[in-house]
């Protein structure tokens, strides 16, 4: 159903010498025209790894759990992911925790990418401090045109066999689902209720940035998710949205 954009045969990603899961179709997760910066600038952001290496992102919600993506989630045992909090770094400082189990929202659609969020539980509790931090939950959607912010190592240039050790983030603007799904681009009807989009000229989220946290007014409105190329004319950055999947991750978080 969706265009494919990257090819496998000639794309290899350095991350631990195996790529990233979620990144066989979609183009999904990096910073595109981001800004280097430190973790206390974005202290609820975790690096989701794989046999040590980073696989995607993660946002804080409690001292047990973190939100990301379903897709970074797909076949893959709770034995082998790891979480970094507390770093500007994702390979180095901060805390190293294990995964002791995930839940993926159950209405998940790899095919059409409805409903991408997961919980994730670990195995002991953060100690929350400068570098980490828990950010809420958006009790309702941005406007249209309001400012947000994503985060993440992911890499940097479309193509780009390496990730940034040191976190970067990039501003970008609200666009709402119904004008998202609008004739103004190029998604149309793949753009869900469970979906909201977000976007600026040369800045967006794709390889390596699944999972991590698309921020407005202090509060967690958005999960990067997945989109067409990075920073492509006329389609923008697909994150899960918060407002519309809150209760799911409230119940989950209580009950994985």
């Amino acid at each position: 159903m969706f265009k494919l954009l990257i090819v496998l045969s000639m794309v290899v990603y350095v991350f631990g010498n195996s790529i990233p899961h979620g990144l066989q179709e979609l183009s999904v997760g990096r910073i595109i025209g981001g800004t280097a910066t430190t973790i206390s600038n974005f202290p609820w952001q975790v690096s989701l790894q794989r046999s040590g290496s980073h696989s995607c992102g993660g946002s804080v919600y409690s001292v047990s759990i973190i939100v990301t993506s379903a897709r970074c989630l797909q076949f893959v045992p709770a034995s082998i992911v790891q979480v970094r909090a507390g770093s500007t770094y994702w390979n180095s400082g901060g805390i190293l925790l294990q995964v002791s189990a995930f839940r993926n929202h159950e209405g998940y659609d790899a095919n059409t990418m409805a409903n991408d969020i997961a919980v994730v539980r670990l195995s002991s509790s953060l100690v929350f401090s400068s570098t980490i931090k828990a950010i809420d939950l958006t009790n309702y959607a941005p406007a249209n045109g309001d400012a947000a912010s994503v985060s993440g190592w992911g890499t940097e240039s479309y193509g780009s066999s390496s990730i940034p050790s040191q976190l970067q983030y990039a501003n970008v603007n609200i666009i709402s689902q119904s004008i998202c799904a609008s004739s103004s681009y190029d998604y149309g009807s793949q753009i869900k209720n469970t979906m909201i989009c977000a976007a600026a000229s040369g800045k967006d989220a794709c390889q390596g940035d699944s999972g991590g946290p698309l921020v407005s007014g202090g509060v967690l409105v958005g999960v990067v998710s997945w989109n067409y190329g990075c920073a492509a004319s006329n389609y923008p950055g697909v994150y899960s949205n918060v407002a519309i999947l809150r209760s799911w991750v409230i119940n989950a978080a209580s009950n994985i």
